[in-house]
């Protein structure tokens, strides 16, 4: 004999019972025991009708009316007229009898857990009666059965306990007498020796539905909801969750534990005892095979983990003092003043020394909690033997279950690791005795992130979930945001990377998708969409995100923007930045950054800051750690002064060269910061900072070429008119190393520890004399490459190599 629960629906109620009975008749023949909860949710109507009526307020009449209209409404769907007739009688009377407890609970004033139990069991009790009418309509051999008359409990209303030894005698009794094929049963309610009305509490049906199938040895219990079984997580947040196949009742009973509301631990438990298999199945999709939850699941020794679940609204209590240290009795009066008030106690973890215990529980039962524990222990909180306890709030709870976790090393490591590089403070541990589970408690707000975190780190294969939030989409940015559209396939398809840019921002408006951005139409987003842009708006939307692999991209020259990268560090956040001003300001604040990097595990790259995509950076690192020494530095590192200098020729004048190279994106935005050599001395201090040296910006020696007065220009227009001033000033200096055949170079130096930058002529044997266009050049001399530089030489400028060094980085930063 087979035992089926089916649950409540969010479809209409015929609808549901339309489901359940075509199910039922594609059912093998044999005998099954039906148990059904309340369908068309209509427990809160009653369970308001209770409510209302308690507060003197007429409407639960109304809200009764409803109800016995839904009823008439589904007798007239599903039934002929002749068949209708003692329906409507039998539904009349209970509406009659609801009514009448309704009419009391006005009365008296008061809704009593005995009165709501009673009230609540209509919905259970219509909706069993009237799927076995149907199935009897339908031609099959079909009775209903009050489930009251077997199962047997206390009388604690609300969530009674089971008499298992009498309802199991009932229940025996029963299907020995009866021979139907379908027996169909109201689950959730029982009732007292002195048949008053009783619930079974939270999974109630699916508890009545195990009850039965213990006692007469069922061959399996099936449970019909409305998920295609128990899940690797919580679909709802984690989107790549997918169904479990097998798990084993410990394992189910950890899940539903830690919150996983598919199946209930009572439900689990009188299966296992008689080793019944139970089945999980979807009333929406019959065909799905949804999980079998047995004794001796198939293991699969290489995945440790199961499934992964969670509580939110929790709260720690923590009892600590040195009074507590080697004497016994303080965890026994601890547990038993929380369970005089009926508080559960989710989470246990006690310190080594003894010196304290902290427990998990939610966050409604804090004030009770306290209020009795300072109580139990008043007089040693008086004489100052342990502390008043301790309450910590909006936190949660995470666990990661499976049977196989005690037979593989590294599975704490690999969920507490991927928690630390998202930034996940984990608060308080606790790992069961059976190695079957590990929990960990969290903050609330970091819930859906880390569930995220530990499904990707323990379930997904690749392809991995990137999130970027970007300042700047001017030509750096605009150009960034087209490679990462075109790469997106060759991203997921060869390096297994998920890129979503989920907000972006220029210096008015800034637009978000949580889901990520579409990057065809993203002008469109941010114009017709974005709202106003705000730093410290950006940082809240970012924060309130709180996704996983989550990396901050700044492609402005933005010093507000520079300033905010320690924030984003804190929070675990990566920095991809091809702005300079972080780290060429104060020489502490680059170090905090370097250091906030490392301690949050939060990659912090800037490869772009010195060589656009040139690999200058990444190779003095290389270079240092594999344990060379850097000798001397010797660079052209501006990509706009060198294409001035070698666009300077003939009758051009050099303003019209400069204005050229801005025009082609070469310089800055400004170009007075190229041409007064401050970004080649922002570049140069990075270099010499990552070489070891604590330089500032003002230790640098700058030997400039401009005139005076051109550095008191108060705009760019006053600038270029300063240039065109000296006009023939410009065409000497050119001249002058054309006679000597020489070439003009602005070249940044950096030897033992001092740093200097400045316009020269270098001769034909130089290397920077043959560097054309907009070509850098760097000459590492190190202690290996002594007799010849290291060389390093492309592109220093434009905004397409500058937006693939920052890819680059992102690409860096995703390992």
């Amino acid at each position: 004999m087979q035992v089926l629960k089916f649950g409540g629906s969010s479809v209409a109620h015929s609808d549901a019972i339309k489901r359940i009975c075509s199910l039922l008749e594609k059912k093998p023949k044999g005998r099954y025991a039906i148990v059904v909860s309340a369908l068309g949710n209509i427990t809160d109507q009653l369970i308001q009708c209770g409510q209302l009526a308690s507060e003197r307020k007429n409407i639960y009449k109304n809200i009764l009316e409803e109800i016995e209209i839904r009823h008439l409404n589904v007798i007239r769907e599903l039934f002929p007229i002749t068949y209708q007739s003692h329906l409507i009688s039998w539904m009349k009377r209970n509406i009659n009898d609801l009514e009448s407890l309704c009419d009391g609970i006005f009365q008296v004033e008061e809704l009593s857990k005995r009165s709501l139990d009673k009230i609540m069991s209509f919905g259970e009790l219509s909706s069993s009666f009237l799927i076995s009418e149907k199935l009897k309509q339908s031609g099959l051999d079909a009775i209903c059965k009050d489930s009251r008359d077997l199962i047997i409990t206390d009388a604690q209303f609300g969530c009674a306990q089971v008499d298992f030894i009498t309802s199991n005698h009932h229940i025996i009794q029963f299907f020995r007498e009866k021979t139907s094929e379908y027996i169909v049963l109201p689950g959730f309610i029982g009732s007292t020796l002195e048949n008053e009305t009783t619930t079974l509490g939270r999974g109630g049906s699916d508890y009545t539905a195990a009850i039965l199938a213990a006692a007469i040895s069922a061959s399996l219990l099936e449970i019909w909801t409305d998920v295609s079984g128990m899940m690797t997580a919580n679909p709802k947040i984690v989107n790549q969750a997918f169904p479990i196949k097998e798990i084993s009742y410990e394992e189910a009973m950890e899940l539903s534990h830690f919150g996983a509301k598919v199946i209930y631990p009572p439900t689990i438990q009188p299966a296992m005892k008689k080793h019944i298999p139970i089945q999980i199945k979807n009333t929406f999709s019959p065909i799905d095979p949804g999980t079998l939850i047995y004794i001796n699941k198939n293991t699969n020794i290489s995945q440790p983990v199961t499934g992964i679940s969670g509580i939110q609204n929790m709260a720690l209590l923590t009892l600590e003092g040195s009074g507590m240290v080697g004497i016994p009795g303080y965890s026994k009066r601890l547990f038993e003043a929380l369970s005089r008030e009926k508080i559960n106690v989710i989470f246990i973890t006690q310190s080594s020394s003894e010196h304290s215990i902290t427990t998990g529980i939610h966050e409604t039962d804090v004030i009770k909690a306290k209020a009795v524990i300072d109580s139990e222990f008043a007089q040693e909180i008086h004489q100052r033997r342990i502390d008043p306890l301790r309450i910590e709030k909006d936190l949660c709870i995470i666990a990661v279950v499976g049977d196989n976790m005690k037979n593989l090393h590294g599975t704490s490591g690999k969920m507490f690791a991927s928690l630390g590089r998202n930034s996940i403070n984990v608060r308080a541990i606790a790992q069961g005795s059976t190695e079957k589970n590990i929990s960990a408690v969290i903050r609330k707000i970091d819930f859906k992130k880390a569930l995220n975190t530990l499904h990707e780190a323990f379930f997904e294969r690749p392809p991995k979930q990137i999130n970027l939030f970007i300042c700047g989409v001017g030509k750096v940015g605009s150009k960034l945001l087209e490679q990462l559209d075109q790469q997106q396939n060759y991203l997921l398809e060869k390096l297994k990377l998920q890129v979503r840019v989920i907000g972006f921002a220029n210096s008015k408006k800034m637009y978000f998708n949580d889901h990520g951005i579409n990057l065809n139409d993203w002008k469109k987003y941010l114009n017709q969409k974005g709202i106003n842009m705000n730093i410290y708006s950006f940082m809240e939307k970012v924060w309130k995100f709180n996704l996983r692999n989550s990396l901050f991209v700044d492609n402005t020259a933005s010093e507000e923007m520079a300033m905010t990268y320690d924030k984003f560090l804190k929070n675990g956040i990566g920095v991809i930045t091809c702005n300079k001003i972080a780290c060429s300001s104060d020489y502490n604040h680059y170090k905090k950054l370097k250091t906030l990097s490392r301690h949050f595990k939060a990659p912090f790259l800037f490869e772009t800051n010195v060589g656009a995509s040139l690999p200058v950076i990444s190779t003095l690192n290389d270079l240092i750690n594999s344990g060379d020494k850097i000798n001397k530095i010797e660079a052209v590192l501006s990509g706009s002064l060198n294409f001035i200098f070698n666009h300077f020729i003939g009758e051009k004048s050099f303003l019209e060269v400069v204005k050229e190279a801005q025009l082609k994106g070469y310089t800055e935005p400004d170009p007075r910061i190229d041409l007064s050599g401050l970004d080649v001395m922002r570049k140069i201090l990075i270099l010499a900072r990552e070489c070891g040296s604590p330089l500032e910006l003002s230790d640098i020696h700058q030997k400039s070429f401009l005139p005076e007065t051109c550095f008191h220009s108060t705009s760019i227009n006053d600038f270029y008119n300063e240039l065109h001033k000296y006009k023939n000033y410009f065409f000497g200096i050119r001249n002058k190393a054309e006679k000597d055949q020489k070439r003009l170079r602005f070249i940044a130096r950096y030897e033992n520890g001092v740093a200097s930058v400045g316009l020269e002529s270098v001769k034909q044997i130089h290397p920077f004399f043959q560097l054309e266009g907009k070509d850098n050049m760097v000459l590492y001399n190190t202690y290996r490459y002594a007799e010849q530089p290291l060389i390093i030489k492309g592109a220093g400028a434009g905004a397409e190599v500058t937006a693939s060094g920052v890819f680059s980085d992102i690409i860096k930063a995703t390992k």
